[in-house]
């Protein structure tokens, strides 16, 4: 049982638009407990934290902090009522002290000054609990991760909250830091303090959580003691109903006697370490992972953004990794990034303009000048194509989130690349939309094209990959295809770095073809 509630939200909504981000969402958080809500990215966890949090307030539904309904419509009530929140994404200013973090805004004055003595003492006492062994008059910026992690949740606890959250504390941690972490977080219960402790790691929730919360498409659909759950019990709930209908059928590669390929043997750096494997022309493969297990620096090493450490890569071409990303693209690699507005698109400037720009430079024959008249008419082709509702001189930010994902996609189509990076291409855009992407990208498949996609929806990868290649902290932790190829096979995979028992015997070796 559950016991009295610090903290209840019943019957929570909220929209973003046209996109129902919560909806009927209960959740009973108990005295001295660590209460778990876990989902699939997407499943409304952090729409929750920001209500919470008072960044934004619900449409309908109540909040009670014991037995009081309140309205929390400010980051300041929302400490007034007991509430503190640690983010995924640190707040801190990494240019100013650890002391100068610790106190913003409210830092004890004497005579007239700030006082470092008073912060200094006011701190010393949780510092020392929270083992955090640094120096509080030097920058934030010189701590590793943990220790500002550390820091952060030391800003909170200063306030004396009733109930502690924290939304993907440990994501950018190490194992090391997130054991920490939780000794800390363990610590603060025995002190009768209660955390919401929201993840999408199923291995750190089994870890550290008393009670456990899932969430799918906005609310909770099951809530149960840990001790009385499995992880196939979790799981089970995460995944809930699969669209299937969402994704167009396989298309037939175009007859080709040539089968261009890529071939990484032992590829190390960033946070990847020995990965191998062969990608094939016509089939897509997937890749799975949380945040900072791997994927997104493998992506950044083939398309010349980041430097590799280790191993060997050979490209269609015949040649190796990219020294560069201007290199990449007149190699006839393209990276479609998961930002698609900070990376990949110039959200003020045309439809002509963006894709045209990208032709342009990626061109090895000819001249490299941007012509207005060549970019209009290419434009022009791929909005036909693609049946992008604009013309070629509108600006890309008039245009629905699904068309300017066809842009992204549209630029690189232009150049003909024989290898694609599609890191997250159907994120944050509505259902009608992604179908025509997932149609593109079986399209560009079928016309031979090497596709790597990255996805943080299990669905989209057992539905549009031949196979699909899972890391996890840094490693490629299995390879799922064939009769493998389940939405629960490849969770288990991404949250517990394990093929489930059931399929172990099936596991074949990374870089076979499905």
């Amino acid at each position: 049982m559950l016991g009295s509630p610090i903290m209840s939200v019943r019957n929570l909504a909220m929209r973003y638009g046209g996109v129902v981000a919560l909806r009927d969402m209960n959740l009973y958080v108990g005295p001295g407990t660590i209460h778990a809500v876990i989902g699939e990215s997407g499943a409304g966890k952090s729409t929750l934290v920001k209500v919470l949090a008072g960044v934004v307030r619900p449409d309908s539904g109540t909040i009670r902090i014991g037995d009081q309904t309140v309205a929390i419509d400010s980051s300041a009530i929302a400490r007034k009522h007991g509430l503190g929140v640690v983010y995924q994404d640190l707040s801190l200013f990494p240019d100013r002290s650890v002391l100068a973090n610790l106190f913003v805004g409210r830092e004890p004055l004497r005579n007239g000054l700030i006082s470092t003595r008073e912060m200094e003492a006011r701190s010393r006492t949780l510092l020392r609990q929270l083992e955090l062994n640094v120096d509080v008059r030097a920058p934030v910026g010189h701590l590793d991760m943990g220790e500002r992690q550390l820091v952060e949740l030391a800003r909170e606890l200063l306030q004396t909250p009733r109930l502690l959250i924290l939304d993907e504390p440990n994501s950018a941690l190490d194992r090391r830091e997130t054991e920490h972490l939780f000794t800390v977080l363990r610590g603060l219960k025995a002190k009768g303090m209660s955390v919401l402790y929201v993840s999408h790691r199923l291995e750190d929730v089994f870890a550290i959580a008393d009670h456990i919360t899932v969430m799918r498409n906005g609310r909770d659909v099951l809530t149960k003691e840990r001790s009385g759950l499995s992880e196939a019990d979790v799981i089970d709930a995460m995944i809930g109903q699969q669209r299937d209908s969402l994704f167009p059928p396989a298309l037939s590669a175009n007859a080709s006697t040539i089968r261009p390929q890529i071939t990484v043997e032992g590829l190390s750096g960033g946070r990847i370490s020995g990965v191998s494997f062969t990608a094939r022309s016509g089939e897509v493969l997937g890749f799975a992972g949380l945040e900072g297990s791997g994927v997104e620096d493998l992506f950044e090493m083939l398309f010349g953004l980041r430097k590799a450490q280790g191993g060997t890569v050979r490209f269609p071409d015949g040649h190796g990794l990219p020294k560069s990303p201007t290199e990449a693209a007149r190699r006839g690699i393209g990276l479609l990034p998961a930002d698609r507005r900070c990376n990949g698109l110039m959200p003020d400037r045309s439809l002509a303009f963006n894709i045209g720009n990208i032709v342009a430079g990626a061109r090895n024959w000819g001249s490299r000048r941007y012509s207005p008249k060549a970019a209009i008419a290419g434009a022009a082709r791929q909005i036909d194509a693609l049946r992008i509702k604009s013309l070629p001189d509108a600006p890309v930010n008039s245009l629905l989130a699904g068309d300017q994902q066809k842009i992204v996609i549209a630029k690189w189509l232009e150049t003909a690349p024989q290898v694609l990076l599609l890191d997250n291409p159907a994120g944050g855009i509505e259902a009608a939309a992604k179908r025509k992407i997932y149609a593109l990208i079986r399209q560009m498949a079928a016309n031979g094209c090497i596709v790597l996609l990255r996805s943080v929806e299990p669905s989209e990868l057992t539905n549009l990959s031949n196979r699909v290649l899972v890391f996890h902290r840094g490693r490629v932790a299995g390879e799922v295809f064939g009769a493998e190829m389940k939405r629960r096979t490849v969770l288990h995979l991404i949250t517990t770095g394990e093929m489930p028992e059931a399929e172990r015997p099936k596991k074949k070796l990374v870089g076979s073809m499905a």
